[in-house]
């Protein structure tokens, strides 16, 4: 039978849809008055400035959980994506509370490795090798929490983009192999940098049996490389570089690791978000610097260098920022906030206990190994 739209229940944002960012700003203004010491806001350098203008600390992902962790907050709103947002639960305690504005901001690279294909991924090589005595699973901070606790339970760990190979280095230490998800650049790149060939790194392609791999290539391979990818790096080419340089004769090039392997091959610089921040803004008064990452952090960077005589440009042509990231809006976060005032904790971010109990295992490992 169909539904009357008069029947349907209204959504709670239909109060805030239809407000201006002006409105915004001065509501949430008010309601982080009103909730004081009880909140803090975290805000993901990716974010919007609309929403990024109200983050008590920014950062990269896992040092925005640790900071967290450190507060005396009741509240945690985390402007980021949902991943972020259950790190912050793991690692904070249990009467804190972690709300996401907006509960459709994911992460598409997240999106590409589930439980259910990497436990048959396993269960795969398993016909191969023995992947419990020869494999230590990793896995990408930007993961969802039952992939952590999937490393967590097969002596396995999480990574950043930061420590990589501090990781990489701790795990070829524990076992001969290693299953890298869901971000194939960044375990290319971190391998290679370490002095792994290509040829001794394999893409497995889950939407194929075996991964699409022989059973020769899997028993040679010494990483296994989940075919995933960060769909706002994947924008950067070779050849942007190239005009770049022609264009810029001197010019620096620094890029993130989640960027192809011939864009970072081709950069003067390759390192995480918090590099990239830290390397341009030491840089000195006259040079000009093609950044190959998230646009928002890209033009924020711009702007706080053009009064330094630092230039500081986008690499590619086309606008390519984080359309998940870019979900979490001002009017999401005014209805967040006076919902706390009113009493009301709305998107509330909980990881099931058993599932954070071995995420943070996994995610103890690392922070112990990269401290």
């Amino acid at each position: 039978m169909a539904v009357a739209l008069k029947d349907l229940a209204p959504s709670p944002l239909d109060g805030y849809t239809g407000l201006s960012d002006a409105e915004c700003d001065a509501r949430i203004r008010a309601a982080k008055a009103q909730l004081g010491d009880r909140l803090l806001i975290l805000g993901h350098h990716y974010q919007r400035d609309e929403v990024f203008q109200f983050a008590d600390i920014s950062g990269d992902s896992l040092k925005l959980s640790a900071e967290a962790a450190k507060s005396d907050a009741e509240f945690i709103v985390f402007c980021g994506v949902h991943f972020m947002a259950e790190v912050a639960d793991i690692l904070t305690r249990d009467d804190q509370q972690v709300v996401l504005p907006d509960l459709a901001a994911g992460c598409s690279m997240a999106d590409m490795a589930n439980l259910r294909n990497v436990r048959r991924a396993w269960d795969e090589l398993s016909q191969v090798i023995d992947p419990d005595e020869t494999v230590t699973p990793v896995t990408y901070i930007n993961s969802a929490a039952d992939l952590k606790a999937f490393c967590g339970d097969h002596g396995g760990i999480v990574c950043t983009s930061t420590n990589a190979k501090g990781v990489l280095e701790w795990s070829f230490s524990q076992r001969e192999k290693v299953l890298f998800f869901p971000d194939q650049h960044l375990g290319r790149n971190t391998g290679y940098g370490m002095g792994i060939p290509l040829d001794d790194m394999v893409t497995w392609d889950f939407d194929k049996p075996m991964g699409g791999l022989t059973e020769d290539e899997i028993k040679r391979a010494k990483i296994i490389l989940w075919k995933g990818f960060c769909s706002v790096h994947q924008m950067f080419m070779p050849q942007h570089v190239e005009k770049f340089r022609k264009d810029v004769p001197g010019g620096k090039v620094i890029s993130h690791p989640e960027n192809n392997f011939e864009v970072c091959q081709a950069s003067d610089y390759v390192g995480s978000t918090e590099f990239i921040l830290k390397t341009v803004r030491a840089a000195e008064p006259g040079t000009h610097w093609l950044v190959g990452t998230e646009l928002n952090l890209v033009n924020r960077l711009h702007d706080e260098m053009a009064p330094k005589g630092v230039k500081v440009q986008f690499m590619s042509p086309m606008v390519c920022m984080c359309s998940t990231m870019f979900r979490t809006d001002p009017q999401h976060l005014a209805w967040a906030l006076e919902s706390l005032v009113a009493g009301e904790v709305v998107n509330q971010i909980q990881v099931e206990p058993k599932t954070a109990a071995s995420a943070k295992y996994a995610l103890d490992k690392m922070l112990e190994i990269t401290a």
